[in-house]
């Protein structure tokens, strides 16, 4: 296929082709509705499935129907309209259901506005619906790196039945770059019993359901969760450093946020300021091994996100007081740019609190 100059939303959605998915229920709202808009055409091109639903809700639902036989399915939306899907989302996740559902997050409280932000952060690591659970969440950076971890987005969901969520922004949507999809690439396949595609008598009836009354029962599928959460931790971490090495202060930045940032690294470097950038590609399970190499070592951490402050707190967490974590941050839609996180650097070098 070679090199083709894309935008964001359409990435996600060809990659998610190439992953396998052939069925996708959604609902269009800015940032992202050329998601929706292309896998409109893409996927019947593939003997594949499109439905827009009525709403996030009956997206989010009509997701759970499709998990329960087995196939790959997707759905894609953006802040206000993630949030709708949360109740499903638990869902999901108490009936152990592989889905991968896309966030091109925007400006927010409420109806906020359609710029980029990161301030749905605590919604997807957290466990934004009811219940104790978790979601895998991956933050690519580049349009590149979006290929990539679609693919494993629905790798992990099969691998352990589990939704899981790709976060982007609404810069990330929108921006176009050069990309490149490996043709013939093998999708992965898992053997999934469980589905509901019928037992032709050989068995008894299969039922997937997150409802269960009794509560010894229901204590013991929570802590069956529990170790598959502790199994994702222990293999699912993924994150990216960037001279760390000799590292007098090092930023925290995930997304397009770090791309921005790295930029600045680079400048204070060359001023003599030395600064690396550890970023964190998976969101929970959050890295901590960079972290724990550097906190001993190093003066300080400054967070730089896309909202009031909210990674910082995984960030202090994980820190536990070895070194002072400072925070820098845009919000309401507004992008940090470079400048603006030098200064950043070049304040804490000077011993100025940022």
């Amino acid at each position: 296929m070679g090199k083709v100059l894309m935008k964001g939303n359409e990435v996600i959605a060809e990659a998610a082709v190439h992953a396998g998915c052939k069925y996708f229920f959604g609902y269009p709202i800015t940032p992202q509705s050329e998601l929706v808009a292309y896998m409109a055409r893409r996927l019947p091109e593939v003997g594949g499935l499109f439905l827009q639903a009525e709403s996030e809700v009956a997206a989010i639902n009509m997701v759970y129907g499709a998990a329960s036989a087995g196939v790959r399915v997707m759905t894609s939306s953006s802040s206000p309209g993630f949030s709708l899907k949360q109740e499903g989302i638990s869902y999901l996740a108490g009936a152990q259901l592989p889905a991968v559902i896309v966030n091109i997050a925007r400006g927010g409280p409420g109806l906020g506005n359609i710029q980029p932000a990161q301030s749905d952060y605590f919604q997807v690591t957290k466990g934004g619906g009811h219940g104790d659970y978790h979601t895998p969440v991956l933050a690519p950076a580049s349009l590149q790196e979006i290929v990539d971890l679609t693919k494993d987005a629905f790798d992990i969901a099969d691998r352990y039945r589990t939704p899981v969520i790709l976060l982007g922004d609404g810069m990330l949507g929108q921006m176009m770059e050069p990309v490149e999809f490996t043709e013939g690439t093998e999708i992965r396949t898992f053997d999934k019993p469980w589905a509901t595609t019928g037992t032709r008598g050989d068995g008894p009836p299969r039922t997937i359901t997150s409802l269960d009354l009794d509560a010894e029962s229901l204590e013991k599928r929570n802590w069956e969760l529990q170790r598959k959460f502790a199994a994702i931790l222990e293999n699912e971490v993924r994150f990216e450093t960037y001279l760390t090495e000799d590292a007098d202060y090092i930023m925290v930045a995930f997304g397009t946020v770090a791309r921005i940032t790295m930029n600045a690294v680079n400048k204070a470097r060359e001023v003599g300021v030395r600064v690396g950038l550890i970023r964190p590609i998976s969101l929970w399970p959050f890295p901590e091994k960079p972290f724990l190499e550097t906190r001993g070592r190093v003066k300080g951490y400054i967070s730089v996100e896309m909202s009031a402050g909210q990674m910082v707190e995984d960030v202090r967490l994980v820190v536990e007081g070895h070194a002072p974590v400072d925070f820098f941050g845009r919000t309401g839609g507004i992008v940090p740019t470079q400048e603006e996180i030098f200064e950043k650097i070049m304040m804490a070098a000077r011993g100025v609190t940022v």
